[in-house]
């Protein structure tokens, strides 16, 4: 999969490795400010009950 992204990357390899950065950062920042807020109220993990 990371073989037919890198082959599919337009420019040199200076450019498909900027290219490659600025999209990991993209998911990230995607999976950080939409998925995982979305995803958050659905966990089990904040029902915490301690009597």
């Amino acid at each position: 999969m990371y073989g037919w992204i890198w082959r599919h990357l337009p420019g040199g390899t200076a450019v498909r490795s900027l290219t490659a950065l600025v999209l990991v950062l993209a998911v990230v920042a995607l999976l950080l400010f939409v998925v995982f807020p979305w995803v958050e109220p659905h966990l089990p993990f904040n029902d915490v009950t301690v009597d």
